[in-house]
């Protein structure tokens, strides 16, 4: 009986013919224990899966075949992939399971609006809140709540609770290395889904936080590379044009979308000229008005007078920067420095972390517009305009320090390396000059060697200063001014052969080392990063050195008083106690 029914079972199924040759309409040569003839001479394979239907008219064979061979090996495919089974988009596929606890997500959130909303106001506490309920259904929503926590643990501030491990299936350890493994884990998922042919304004953001985290990193060709692709991405949306915004009928998302235009703008000129870069993006659209939310007009202030700021520095500077052009006047760059002198007012109404960066940053690209001048032949000792004199990073010096002697460790410290960059480029051209103007009085007066000082020791405090940019500054200092004595810093090791300042400097004028500098195109700058080894240096006092003065350079020289720097109240310290995101009511 076995044996009847096994036959009568083939012979059944070769009543009619598999699903290859019933979709071919040829007929099936087989006997329905293994594949037939024509699957076998085609390299199908032989099923009898499909469903009987009525016949139909014929159509090309030749067809059918690569149709079927296509289906076939694209299922084959699927199947087989790193042995997965769920769909590219299932969340069993996308997430991590116990990589992020729910208390890690708020406090890198909190974190984010206490201390870096006021510089990036692009994100909105509701909408993140909505974003993160999507983080299970959607993987861009995944990807900038991820590419978020990691960009904040990854600030030098950002300390988790220990309670936030407790629902994580990680060990304990420290937010660096989490927040790397987040970032890594944002690259990992976005690999799933084409983000790059449909974009969101979430990819934008998930690319601007990569950026800033491979930044905080020192991974500089890795965060150029996601700091173009957030700007591509926001042409690609059409971000540039605005009549993007006049089309969305969210009021809030579309004021964060400008707000985020204007962010890239600015962060893609300050790394152009930290870096040598071009640029892509450029002043199309409105700037953000007070009225986009009136509970926040301290920190848009503070945020439209960073963009005019850097407005200036268009193609044409940068082009002249990369010497990628020819062509400008000491009239132009008079206008250019007189420009940025009243670009910001006396008193600001922003936050005090807000403060930091503009006060630093006017100052520092004062300095980057007396390089250009110095590198086109065009300073004089004799100049009509400050701003062309040799003298002038003196002034700029003067200038910076007292801005920043008013200012809390804690808002100076929100802007991590990239504050303590700027700093450290005026430092250097302030060595540069006095190691070649000489002093021509002396005074109990404040002078450049205590603007030295002050640099160093700011430097020094700020996480990161110490162990890294320290050592390079006594450096410079030990080959530009070797007998110039350094209270309270003790100097690092020296490199094996000590150069002289021309010597780190080819005849193009480009740096020899590897880092390239904002100031590489000049013969006044930063000594390349990787100079000598970083390591910490002993002896350090938190406390400015004093008796180290004496020394007046002409007529630059501390003011009496500087109102345009003063805050109100009683003097401060050095780093008082204040919270960065409170609003700031001083210079």
């Amino acid at each position: 009986m076995a044996d009847s029914s096994s036959s009568s079972s083939i012979s059944n199924a070769t009543k009619r013919a598999c699903d290859a040759c019933h979709r071919r309409k040829v007929k099936c040569i087989g006997d329905g224990a293994k594949a037939c003839k024509n699957c076998t001479s085609s390299g199908l394979t032989c099923t009898y899966n499909a469903i009987p239907q009525k016949k139909g008219p014929k159509g090309s064979r030749a067809k059918f075949i690569t149709e079927l061979r296509e289906n076939q090996r694209q299922t084959q495919l699927s199947s087989g992939r790193n042995g997965i089974e769920e769909t590219p988009h299932s969340p069993a596929y996308l997430r991590k399971k116990g990589l992020l606890s729910m208390e890690m997500i708020t406090a890198c959130v909190d974190y984010f609006f206490a201390n870096m909303y006021p510089t990036m106001p692009i994100l909105h506490r509701v909408k993140v809140g909505e974003t993160i309920g999507q983080m299970e259904q959607s993987p861009e929503a995944y990807c900038l709540v991820v590419s978020l926590c990691g960009y904040m643990m990854i600030q030098p501030n950002m300390v988790l609770p220990p309670t936030a491990f407790q629902d994580a299936d990680i060990q304990l350890q420290p937010s660096l290395e989490l927040g790397q493994l987040l970032i890594l884990e944002t690259l990992r998922v976005r690999k799933t889904y084409d983000y790059i042919e449909s974009p969101t304004v979430w990819s934008v953001i998930t690319s601007f936080f990569l950026f800033g985290s491979y930044f905080c990193l020192d991974r500089q060709n890795t965060a150029w590379f996601h700091l173009r692709e957030a700007t591509t991405l926001s042409h690609v949306l059409g971000m540039q044009e605005e009549s993007h915004y006049q089309t969305s009928g969210d009021v809030v998302e579309s004021s964060r979308k400008r707000r985020l235009y204007w962010l890239l703008f600015v962060t893609e000129r300050a790394y152009a000229l930290q870096k040598h870069k071009p640029l892509s993006l450029h002043a199309t659209i409105s700037l953000p008005t007070m009225e986009d939310d009136p509970t926040e007009t301290v920190e848009l202030s503070g945020f439209v007078h960073l963009v005019n700021l850097f407005r200036p520095f268009d193609d044409t500077f940068v082009g002249l920067w990369n010497k990628a052009r020819t062509g400008c006047s000491t009239e132009w760059l008079a206008a250019l420095q007189q420009q940025l002198s009243d670009a910001l007012p006396v008193y600001l109404a922003s936050t005090e972390s807000q403060a930091v960066d503009l006060r630093c940053s006017q100052q520092w690209l004062r300095t980057m517009v007396w390089q250009l001048s110095i590198s086109h032949g065009y300073l004089s000792s004799v100049a009509s305009e400050n701003g062309l004199s040799f003298k002038f990073p003196i002034e700029i010096s003067r200038d910076m320090i007292t801005a920043m002697s008013g200012f809390s460790q804690a808002a100076m410290e929100v802007h991590g390396i990239g504050l303590i960059e700027k700093l450290f480029d005026v430092a250097c051209t302030l060595i540069d000059v006095m190691s070649c103007v000489p002093h021509e009085q002396y005074s109990f007066e404040y002078g450049p060697r205590d603007y030295l000082n002050q640099f160093m020791t700011i430097i020094s405090s700020l996480r990161g200063g110490q162990q890294r940019y320290l050592p390079l500054l006594l450096t410079k200092v030990h080959d530009a001014m070797p007998t110039m004595p350094t209270p309270g810093f003790s100097m690092p090791m020296a490199p094996a052969s000590s150069r002289l300042l021309e010597d780190l400097w080819d005849s193009e004028g480009n740096s020899q080392g590897q880092t390239h500098s904002s100031s590489a195109s000049t013969p006044f700058g930063s000594p390349p990063l990787d100079a000598i080894a970083p390591h910490t240096v002993p002896g350090f006092r938190h406390s400015f050195p004093l008796g180290t003065s004496g020394i007046g350079y002409g007529d630059v020289t501390a003011p009496v008083s500087m109102p345009m720097y003063q805050n109100q109240g009683p003097p401060q310290s050095m780093f008082p106690t204040s919270t960065p995101g409170q609003e700031y009511r001083g210079g």
